[in-house]
């Protein structure tokens, strides 16, 4: 379906916002027309909407924002910097989980929290896989682990050894970890996702070049959202590292297509932190 995509003269007041938000520049102010808004290359639209969010009179018309799409911000709803400050630094990996599930309505906001996230050209690739099924959580654990396990023993090959030590040098720092969960799991100890109850797996296709970007800036969302809902969260890096070493792996035992670009495993929290600390010193080199 072909795009529709103009202004309402009788509305458009003439702010020319449209003309100044188009990451696509489709608006201009036509010469002499009293500030008629016109436009120019409309087939280069990606549906940002921004055009649709800035216009404070509805002149806007387009097909892919109808009226029922379009929703005022009461601003006075926002948090204060203030608070979003607290939020962010109140944010940690929790990973003490109790063993009640996370209600699903909670699920929901954070999936919708991540979805709302940018993405690069608007592109909205980004897909995600909620995990809640207790066997298939604990297949992901031993999935991890199997990987790492496999890692290991390529490392500590007498033969390939001498050759990995030149090449992957830094990989040896992580044999200890890699064999601490192992030992752990076989102890009935989850070190991965350590009793989480829920997981979220964001994937993009194999082709979007900038699909880790977006899903991390999802991810960013979504855990956002869920410190403010007061679960606990932490990012699945043993996991997603394990994906990466086994190519395809992940993606198949989730039942996905293209690749797992991130992970967050989230549960009931048991305590929730009272302080917050401070971090090494911030460096910023200004230009």
């Amino acid at each position: 379906m072909e795009l529709e995509l103009h202004i309402d003269d009788a509305a458009c007041i003439k702010c020319l916002r449209c003309v100044r938000v188009c990451p696509s520049r489709i608006f201009y102010p036509e010469e002499g027309a009293e500030g008629k808004i016109g436009l120019q290359n409309v087939s280069g639209c990606i549906a940002c909407g921004h055009c649709v969010a800035a216009c404070p009179a509805g002149a806007v018309v387009h097909s892919e924002f109808p009226p029922k799409k379009v929703y005022k911000i009461d601003r006075r709803l926002l948090p204060t910097p203030e608070q979003v400050m607290l939020l962010c630094k109140s944010r940690r990996s929790n990973r003490a989980f109790l063993p009640d599930p996370v209600p699903g309505s909670m699920l929901d906001q954070i999936l919708e929290a991540a979805h709302r996230a940018p993405t690069a050209s608007n592109l909205q690739q980004v897909e995600f896989t909620l995990v809640t099924d207790p066997g298939k959580l604990k297949e992901i654990g031993r999935y991890t682990i199997d990987v790492f396990a496999s890692v290991a023993r390529k490392l500590e090959n007498p033969l390939l050894k001498p050759l990995l030590k030149r090449i992957l040098p830094g990989a040896y720092g992580y044999l200890p970890a890699f064999h601490r969960l192992d030992e752990e799991w076989k102890k009935g100890n989850d070190l991965v996702l350590r009793g989480a109850t829920a997981a979220i797996f964001i994937h993009t296709p194999e082709k979007n070049r900038f699909g880790m970007q977006d899903a991390n800036l999802a991810y960013e969302n979504g855990s956002l959202m869920a410190e403010s809902l007061g679960i606990s969260q932490f990012y699945t890096g043993f996991v997603c590292s394990a994906g990466q070493q086994d190519k395809g792996g992940l993606e198949k035992l989730l039942g996905v297509s293209g690749k797992v670009q991130a992970g967050m495993a989230l549960g009931m929290p048991m305590f929730k932190f009272p302080n917050y600390i401070d971090k090494k010193k911030i460096k910023v080199t200004r230009i």
